[in-house]
């Protein structure tokens, strides 16, 4: 079962909380479960509220009595003696790891010398079992997420006056796409950040899902346009796309594209090497006419989004283009891959296309074919077609690299 933290609206631990409780965890069993660790003095309530329409659940914990702030070594010590499920423990053992890696980060210390404050406190502590526990219950063992965002403004807190993000979500979300907003409110905090960058895999737009289940998380008050929710999807995640016996493969990819009408065009073969050397999936020029009616030629790649930076840095240094832009995209895809083919000039990489209904085609690679006819002086032509013939009178099978 996969989970994706929709975070329109940013993400906290009660948010989390709430969302997973609507999804059908239910609160007294919760609530037992988290007192095992053992945790005592306090209460967890989940209320129905609407916020613009929408119906969600607003967790609040209570905690009772007088409860000191706890270092990081106390509460790791809490969650490890705990009878909890070993994924569970796991999974809340990494979120607090990752809460006190940053903190350190942040202070200048140790993450065992963290003296958690409003994190190490009972409210902080529910939230992240809780959530480990909702997560176990629910048969979740993969999570996405989409970008995260945040408030802008200032947050009062024991260490006194800090900017929004708080200096521990900016560790937190590291390496993890987020944005700005107008909203001057903490949307995302440090708890609710651990969380979905300890369980999230991945991030970005939701993924092939079929949706089982939707739950909504309340934050402590509606935000002006609203709503503040954060919606978590269940479902089972679907790596391909099955209609009427047609399978295909599915992920997602990055899309470059600039504009260029003032550049030699001698350069463009240059810039699609070093494209491809950056990491480039596939190059395009396609040709436009852009402002004045001149002809221009739209420059258009396909990346990882690892590889955004460098292929933006090789546009922008390679070509006389001020700018480029980018979006997110779905692709499908048959499935392929590479196997060894013994062909009339000996042992040669082929690539193997599965089509649907179980058709498999073996397809000549231009580099292999151009390599043989440079070697033996023969027409590429003549080549690719007697290495296709050998393709079609072989039937390949067996695993990647197999010599058929």
């Amino acid at each position: 079962m996969m989970a994706y933290f929709d975070c329109f609206s940013g993400i906290s631990g009660d948010m989390t909380l709430g969302a997973l409780i609507d999804l059908g965890v239910p609160l007294p069993w919760l609530k037992e479960a988290i007192a095992a660790l053992p945790l005592s003095g306090f209460d967890i309530t989940a209320a129905d509220v609407e916020y613009n329409g929408i119906k969600a659940k607003r967790v609040e914990v209570h905690a009772h009595g007088d409860h000191h702030h706890r270092h990081y070594s106390d509460i790791r010590t809490l969650i490890e003696r705990s009878p909890l499920p070993e994924q569970v423990r796991g999974t809340a053992l990494s979120i607090f790891r990752r809460l006190a890696e940053a903190e350190a980060g942040v202070h200048g210390c140790t993450p065992e010398e963290v003296h958690f404050h409003e994190v190490g406190a009972v409210d902080a502590i529910v939230d992240v079992v809780g959530s480990a526990l909702g997560l176990h219950r629910l048969g979740v063992t993969e999570a996405a997420a989409s970008a995260i965002p945040s408030g802008r403004g200032f947050v009062v807190c024991r260490h006194g006056r800090l900017p929004i993000p708080a200096p521990a979500t900016v560790v937190l979300l590291k390496g993890i796409p987020i944005y700005g907003t107008d909203q001057e409110y903490e949307l995302t905090t440090p708890t609710g950040a651990a969380i979905v960058s300890t369980v999230a895999q991945k991030f970005g737009p939701m993924p092939l899902l079929a949706a089982a289940g939707i739950g909504y998380g309340a934050g402590c008050r509606n935000l002006e346009p609203g709503p503040n929710l954060l919606r978590v999807v269940i479902g089972e995640a679907a790596e391909s796309l099955s209609r009427e016996g047609n399978v295909f493969k599915q992920d997602q990819i990055i899309v470059v594209e600039s504009s260029i009408d003032d550049m030699n065009p001698e350069i463009f073969g240059f810039l699609m090497d070093r494209l491809f050397q950056e990491g480039a999936l596939d190059v395009a020029w396609i040709p436009i006419q852009m402002k004045k009616n001149r002809p221009g030629t739209l420059l258009q790649v396909l990346c990882r989004r690892d590889d955004l930076g460098a292929v933006a840095r090789c546009i922008l240094t390679e070509t006389s283009s001020l700018g480029v832009r980018y979006h997110e995209a779905g692709r499908f895809m048959l499935e392929r891959d590479h196997v060894t083919l013994d062909s009339s000039f000996g042992p040669i990489s082929v690539k193997r296309v599965r089509y649907p209904h179980g058709e498999v085609r073996l397809v000549p690679e231009f580099d292999v074919c151009r390599r043989i006819a440079l070697e033996r002086g023969l027409p590429l032509r003549t080549v690719y077609d007697t290495v296709a013939r050998d393709a079609a009178e072989r039937k390949i099978t067996g695993k990647q690299g197999d010599v058929a």
